[in-house]
């Protein structure tokens, strides 16, 4: 065999040891997404089954929305969710607390832009093993973090009207669907969403 020979053979062992070593590190760059998904879908509350919701309450006013009202109900002007409004009126629930319904698992925690501004989302796991999620927007602060485990009750933002487009409010979602997009906040098709105020009263 010629050197010439030997020489073309050694760098096609090179080239393709080359393309191995991309490939896996491509396939092992594809497989991080995929594994965070699998975590906070399906197995998260696996890790601590401690904090799977046995009851839930109402986002503001705790634990019954006292001294607010529900200025915007579901599916109300084809509303997805319901408009928490403190009886006073105006901004004057501006910077109110907002409150986990039930013990859960952050997903979502940040600012969105446009008119949802800061968004927080929750997803809850029930004793029958159904998993939903919860959605607080309009955020004037928001004071969790993505990856949290946080328990009923807890404070996790308060009341905004993102920089003064609306009145302050909090637009509130409940989800049976945990793969929806933030979406647009009203819809005559309601597919994956839940009537907020009658799945609470469901699940004291």
């Amino acid at each position: 065999m010629t050197l010439r020979i030997q020489l073309l053979i050694l760098l096609a062992c090179i080239i393709l040891s080359c393309k191995q070593e991309s490939n896996n590190h491509v396939l092992e760059n594809k497989a991080e997404p995929d594994k965070e998904i699998i975590v906070e879908k399906k197995v998260v509350f696996e890790y601590d089954s401690s904090f799977i919701s046995n009851s839930f309450d109402f986002p503001v006013g705790k634990p019954n929305a006292n001294g607010y009202y529900n200025a915007q109900k579901f599916q109300e002007n084809m509303h997805l969710g319901d408009d928490w409004n403190a009886v006073t009126g105006g901004n004057s629930d501006l910077g109110d607390p907002i409150y986990s319904i039930a013990n859960g698992y952050v997903k979502f925690a940040e600012d969105y832009g446009g008119g949802w501004g800061n968004v927080i989302r929750v997803i809850h796991k029930m004793p029958n093993g159904k998993m939903i999620e919860s959605l607080y927007a309009h955020c004037d602060t928001i004071l969790v973090k993505e990856k949290q485990w946080i328990t009923k009750g807890m404070k996790i933002g308060t009341i905004g009207n993102v920089d003064g487009e609306y009145l302050a409010h909090l637009h509130f979602e409940v989800r049976e669907d945990l793969e929806l997009p933030i979406g647009y906040g009203y819809s005559d098709i309601t597919t994956g969403y839940l009537d907020p105020t009658k799945f609470i009263k469901e699940n004291r």
